[in-house]
């Protein structure tokens, strides 16, 4: 699971998503090829785990007819941030919604996920079929 155990507060602000590029989470750190987010926003849960099992199934296709040296991918991304909402047909007021899922704050320029272990052909076709599972613009880099 892509969020975590538990937390502090069960209900956090929503809070603003910085529009800069922060420095930290902004280079490769653990792999040759990684996917980069392109503007600031919110991913959930759901889109994160998405986009790692899109990557995982592009990675067992490629591998197929070769020796069992599959690629290895990090998750550079947590969703830390539980997302409250009200039921259909409830009234204003009687406070904040229970916890309904959780969000990952991205900034600009942050590292999303790394692989290593494929090919650069196939990285840059699982970064891209990646791309299609969260909401924000993504682009492709590769360590130098």
């Amino acid at each position: 699971v892509l969020y975590p155990k538990r937390t502090k507060y069960s209900k956090y602000r929503k809070g603003r998503c910085s529009r800069g590029c922060e420095p930290d989470g902004t280079q490769l750190s653990f792999g040759r090829y990684g996917t980069k987010s392109c503007r600031a926003g919110r991913l959930s849960y759901r889109a994160i785990e998405a986009a790692r099992r899109a990557t995982i199934g592009q990675f067992h296709r490629a591998m197929s007819g070769q020796s069992r040296r599959n690629g290895k991918i990090w998750v550079r991304v947590l969703a830390d941030l539980p997302i409250t909402g009200k039921p259909t047909e409830v009234r204003m007021g009687r406070g904040k919604g229970n916890p309904t899922g959780w969000i990952a704050r991205v900034s600009t320029g942050q590292i999303l996920f790394e692989m290593d272990g494929v090919s650069l052909s196939n990285a840059r076709q699982a970064a891209t079929l990646a791309a299609h599972k969260p909401c924000s613009s993504t682009k492709f880099v590769q360590w130098s």
